[in-house]
């Protein structure tokens, strides 16, 4: 086993063919799927708005340097597609934005002295 990096995934997609009970769920459920409960977690965390026709899951993803950022998006996109399925929600149409947290640069302000 390599270097483990943390990755934290966009996974992002729309939803295809709900019935009226996935309807009814994800409706009833909206207000806490907005854009202020996004977060990074391991689990998951699912958003999307009324429409109903877009949707993102935010993941944090653990995984070894050598398999690269293409191995942690496939990952979080393996957990959405398990997710949804498990809930019952019809979807398609995933993609991924990966960004490692080990080699991220950060700009930090210059002391003022």
């Amino acid at each position: 086993m390599g270097t483990q990096h943390t990755y934290r995934v966009i996974v992002r997609g729309t939803f295809e063919g709900l019935t009226d009970a996935s309807r009814a769920t994800l409706l009833a459920e909206v207000e806490e799927h907005g854009l202020t409960q996004m977060r990074f977690t391991p689990e998951g965390s699912l958003t999307y708005d009324r429409a109903l026709k877009h949707f993102s899951y935010r993941f944090v993803v653990v995984s070894d340097a050598e398999d690269g950022e293409e191995m942690a998006g496939a990952l979080a996109e393996e957990r959405a597609e398990g997710l949804l399925a498990t809930l019952g929600h019809g979807f398609g149409g995933l993609r991924s934005t990966v960004t490692d947290m080990d080699t991220m640069k950060i700009n930090r302000k210059p002391s003022r002295r």
